[in-house]
């Protein structure tokens, strides 16, 4: 028991992980304050995004409600993150790679566990999440609203995409989950960033991140950065019926190139620190 305890410790150790892998590990969330906004579609067609400029990056599908990433790429998985926490599967075991150059992680079940895991499963658990560090980007597709999963998710990020549309209850709802973030998630070192969905022209995107936006500074006094829009597409409702990303099916089309200019901006921005995974998991883990 002595020599398990030893060995969890020294894989916990900073200086027997690979510092590099863990560095370079970008975590973005992506999360809404209801459902139907195009959460997930932004997830896994970003992810194909970066996939095409080189990196490798891994989808967490992190709704505990509806796996709606594995639907949209037409795969189901046999296992995921329940299994490494009954130490059925190792981490590595349940990470599943697809035609598009992107890896997928699911964890629905697996996430509502964690709260319940006593001492020596979590160091276990914690010891099998740094096998994700050897990827360059990891995208968090959260559950729509807000739960404390989803808090966790957003502040264990480098970068919290926000996405809405121009519905007046979706801006109203985006702005309640913007307003929560401020207030429930402690010492805010996250890049925060609004993506307007479904829009006509590049004009009315900016009238409704600039109402969020405002607001956010006004009365929360928190920094809210507009990444951009996506337009309305026929594409993207063709591309969950045939369950192939709408970035596989038209490159060219306005909601890809979309998609590219929001990674783009992305890139373009510095990250907050470079702990990546090592942040990832201790705010996972935080203690109440």
């Amino acid at each position: 028991m002595e020599d398990q305890a030893q060995k969890l410790r020294e894989m916990m150790n900073a200086k027997t992980l690979s510092k590099a892998a863990v560095k370079k590990t970008r975590v973005i969330t992506v999360a809404s304050g209801k459902g139907g906004v195009g959460k997930s579609n932004l997830s896994v067609n970003l992810a194909i995004a970066y996939a095409r400029s080189g990196k490798r990056v891994m989808v967490m599908d992190a709704d505990l409600g509806l796996a709606n990433v594995n639907i949209m790429l037409n795969i189901i998985p046999r296992y995921n993150l329940y299994h490494v926490i009954r130490k059925q599967k190792t981490m590595k075991d349940i990470i599943l790679d697809t035609e598009y150059g992107i890896q997928i992680l699911a964890g629905a079940s697996g996430f509502s566990k964690i709260a319940n895991l006593n001492e020596e499963e979590r160091q276990s658990f914690i010891s099998e999440l740094y096998a994700l560090s050897n990827v360059d980007i990891i995208i968090i597709d959260t559950s729509a609203g807000v739960s404390s999963n989803v808090l966790s998710f957003v502040a264990a990020a480098d970068d919290a995409i926000i996405i809405t549309t121009p519905e007046p209850t979706a801006i109203t709802d985006a702005y309640g989950i913007i307003k929560i973030i401020a207030t429930e998630v402690e010492n805010l070192n996250i890049g925060l960033k609004l993506v307007v969905n479904r829009v006509k022209n590049v004009t009315e995107g900016r009238k409704v991140a600039e109402r969020i936006v405002n607001i956010s500074s006004q009365f929360l006094n928190l920094k809210v950065e507009y990444l951009g829009c996506i337009y309305e597409d026929p594409i993207v409702s063709s591309s969950v019926l045939k369950q192939k990303p709408f970035m596989v099916m038209d490159p060219k089309s306005k909601a890809s190139i979309s998609i590219q200019h929001l990674m783009n901006r992305i890139e373009k921005t510095e990250l907050v620190d470079d702990k990546g995974i090592s942040r990832l998991i201790k705010k996972l883990f935080a203690r109440e």
